[in-house]
């Protein structure tokens, strides 16, 4: 379909929102997945070295869930500022070519 076909639609603005929790989400859950990883491999390193059993339970409250909610807060102030730039420049974008035909 040529370039000129395509229907040029202004961006929605309640989509902003939506696409930063969405991202918000995933960004935590794939720290919460990586930050237990390496909690739990740290915690049985740790356990080895002392010759005790480790308590696994503690790099899910000492060390995943602190570090997702954390990481959870830079991403949403970062993707909200990311994303609102996009907003307003795909807006101007799409004005200026509108004004142009």
């Amino acid at each position: 379909m040529p370039a000129a076909a395509k229907a040029h639609t202004l961006p929605r603005w309640y989509l902003v929102p939506v696409r930063v929790l969405i991202l918000t989400f995933l960004c935590a859950l794939l720290a919460f997945a990586l930050s237990l990883l390496l909690g739990i491999i740290g915690i049985v390193v740790r356990g080895r070295i002392g010759g005790v059993h480790p308590n696994l339970t503690l790099a899910y409250r000492y060390v995943a869930l602190p570090v997702a909610a954390g990481m959870a807060g830079v991403v949403l102030i970062t993707m909200t500022v990311v994303e609102i730039r996009r907003y307003r420049q795909v807006k101007a974008l799409r004005q200026i070519e509108e004004a142009s035909r």
